[in-house]
């Protein structure tokens, strides 16, 4: 069993924000670097800063701000580019410039015109002109999810030669599966004599919904950062979701070994505080964060639920900050979820009780979406009176 620390690199604020309707302004930013530096994340991707002065700005006062996780600046394979984003990041304490090409022959032809010994010579150069300027330099392979893999294992190993200190091999497309995403890594970690000198990072998107899939088979073999977004926000559909990988990480910590140094028990509250933020709300059934994420409706699944929560729950709702489990009363629920209500309500009723409450609940639930408290309670004193006029 492998084991080591998986470094989280958020990326919320450059990637995430992307998303149409998401922009932040510098004082939203810092809030939300201030916050994702309390969670624990080690990388924080600022912004792209010579896209526009709003993220220059917004850059150089996140990097004034935070004093434990690197701050990290996104530019092209641009001399400016890169000389802008060395300016933003003066003030802070530990500065990384993320910078790099695509590699794969759709950009190469399509995007650069170009060829595959020029999109090297352009990734070398723009690793050299970075490492000027600071000591951490990041290189993206961009689409390298659809690079072939001899060339990508070139272009990652003349990089590393060059001063990257991490390659990031991007799912760019999130075209790949999760067992070809991952033999990509391995494929690198096996093929580039320098590889040791270097941390290879996964950055996957979430087209065909397997960025965290592809995310943890990238670090399986042989990655040791993810890039990641709270909430999984990102262009098109998203980027590998924080909490997902996270806590995949933590829950199969035995039989995997790697582990990060998120504080789970924030990942509700800050998944709360993005969604506001960015005026993006959490979809119901979002794992780890969602609304339903913690909830029971069918009567078989609340029954065995009140048995044993771990019947039907592998995290404890307070693990990640969540509110609680809430057993949800529907037509679909059983004599055991009413019953816990009740008594939850302060109503004790015996099994022959139940029994006859149920044929009315469940006239309630047929109506209704959801059974409410208040339903209970004008049922309860119902039978209550009717019991004791029938005595």
């Amino acid at each position: 069993m492998a084991e080591g620390k998986i470094h989280i690199f958020d990326t919320t604020l450059r990637d995430g924000e992307q998303v149409p309707g998401c922009k932040l302004n510098t004082k939203e930013k810092i809030q939300l670097a201030l916050a994702l530096e309390d969670l624990g994340v080690d990388i924080i991707e600022a912004g792209f800063p010579i896209s526009s002065p709003g993220d220059f700005e917004s850059v150089q006062e996140i990097a004034k701000v935070i004093r434990d996780a690197t701050i990290c600046g996104l530019s092209r394979a641009v001399y400016k580019d890169i000389e802008t984003a060395a300016e933003a990041l003066k003030p802070a304490k530990r500065p990384r410039i993320h910078t790099g090409i695509g590699t794969s022959d759709y950009h190469i032809k399509s995007k650069f015109n170009s060829t595959r010994e020029d999109i090297l010579e352009r990734a070398i150069q723009c690793v050299k002109w970075a490492k000027n300027f600071v000591d951490d330099v990041e290189f993206y392979a961009e689409d390298a999810g659809r690079t072939e893999n001899e060339y990508l294992a070139r272009v990652v190993e003349a990089v590393i030669k060059a001063g990257a200190t991490v390659v990031n091999i991007p799912d760019t497309t999130g075209y790949c599966l999760p067992h070809q995403y991952g033999e990509k890594i391995a494929y690198l970690i096996n093929n580039v004599p320098n590889i040791d000198k270097a941390i290879i990072s996964c950055h996957c998107h979430n087209d065909l919904g397997l960025a965290t899939a592809n995310s943890i088979s990238g670090v399986i073999n042989g990655a040791r950062q993810i890039e990641c977004t709270i909430n999984g926000l990102g262009e098109r559909a998203g980027n590998t979701s924080l909490e997902e990988v996270v806590m995949i990480l933590k829950q199969h910590q035995q039989t995997l070994g790697y582990y990060t140094n998120i504080k789970t028990q924030q990942l509700n509250p800050l998944s709360r505080l993005v969604a506001d933020t960015m005026r993006m709300p959490v979809q119901a059934n979002k794992a780890i964060v969602g609304a339903n994420a913690f909830s029971h409706s069918s009567g078989i699944h609340q029954d065995g639920f009140l048995k044993n929560a771990q019947t039907y729950e592998i995290i404890a709702p307070e693990e990640v900050g969540a509110d609680g489990s809430r057993i949800v009363l529907t037509a679909r629920s059983g004599r055991s979820a009413l019953a816990h209500r009740f008594q939850k309500l302060g109503h004790q009723f015996n099994r022959n009780d139940i029994d006859v409450l149920y044929v009315e609940f469940l006239k309630v639930a047929d109506r209704k979406k959801e059974v409410e408290d208040t339903d209970l309670h004008e049922m309860a004193k119902t039978y209550e009176t009717t019991t004791v006029t029938v005595n």
